[in-house]
């Protein structure tokens, strides 16, 4: 027929499986003749999560029976909707999907023993909860992701913790952050970019301390905030913008009329 749809595995009722759904040995058919579940939109037994979720919305009071299904996404999606109580167990399920569906519901006292979690989705889920102490434990996380979220979240005063992190993107965070009395800590970093970052709040001896950075924005920075009686050798700087901020800084300097 011309213009018709074609059919798709999305259109069909497959359980998790992959085996065609009947309602005829569907255990809620009660539900069914009620409106309260139907096939391809509302079914616990279907293979998408959406269809999923919307039979436990429509029912919540059944979500506490299916904490124990073989089929991960009908556990997680249950978690939504169960009894709070009956979801510390999920903490150890085999599928990090079940596990975080748990852990976002359950009080902080949980999160504790979740810090050391296999997959790093439920780490960084944990880390956005945590604080203090229990924090700062994670900043030696293996995945820098994890360990990202914590430079984001600890005060500025425990950043110093962080200034040699292995990853750049944690150390940038904690260029960003940390107390002023500790960026000269990071002027000598190996990447650019953190440095960069450091050269922007810095402002005295602490900014002209970096007036041989290997990079030109470094040195740009430098030309552009540092005491122009000490920025001469960045006129022969081999980069032109670098000389040119150096030399319309120090003329500027020059055309101030002195004061009689």
């Amino acid at each position: 027929m011309r213009g018709a749809r074609k059919m798709t595995d999305i259109d069909e009722a497959l359980d998790w499986q992959g085996k065609p759904i009947s309602c005829d040995i569907c255990a809620h058919q009660a539900l069914l003749a009620e409106g309260l579940c139907q096939l391809r939109r509302a079914c616990v037994h279907d293979r998408y999560a959406r269809r999923i979720d919307r039979f436990f919305y429509w029912n919540r009071a059944l979500a506490n029976d299916y904490l124990a299904h073989p089929y991960f996404e009908v556990r997680a999606i249950a978690a939504k909707f169960a009894d709070v109580f009956r979801l510390p167990p999920l903490l150890e399920d085999a599928d990090e999907t079940v596990r975080f569906s748990a852990l976002i519901r359950l009080p902080r006292k949980y999160l504790l023993k979740m810090r050391h979690d296999p997959d790093r989705e439920v780490r960084i889920r944990v880390a956005y909860r945590m604080e203090g102490r229990d924090l700062l434990e994670m900043r030696a996380d293996p995945d820098y992701y994890v360990r990202l979220v914590v430079a984001r979240r600890l005060p500025p005063e425990s950043l110093h913790l962080l200034l040699h992190d292995a990853d750049r993107e944690v150390r940038l965070m904690v260029a960003r952050r940390i107390g002023a009395e500790w960026l000269s800590k990071l002027t000598a970093d190996t990447d650019a970019d953190v440095r960069l970052e450091v050269a922007r709040r810095l402002d005295g001896d602490d900014l002209l301390s970096l007036l041989n950075d290997p990079d030109w924005r470094v040195r740009y920075e430098v030309a552009s905030r540092g005491e122009t009686g000490r920025l001469v050798q960045l006129l022969d700087d081999k980069d032109e913008l670098v000389r040119e901020m150096a030399r319309s800084r120090i003329k500027g300097e020059e055309l101030v009329p002195c004061n009689t």
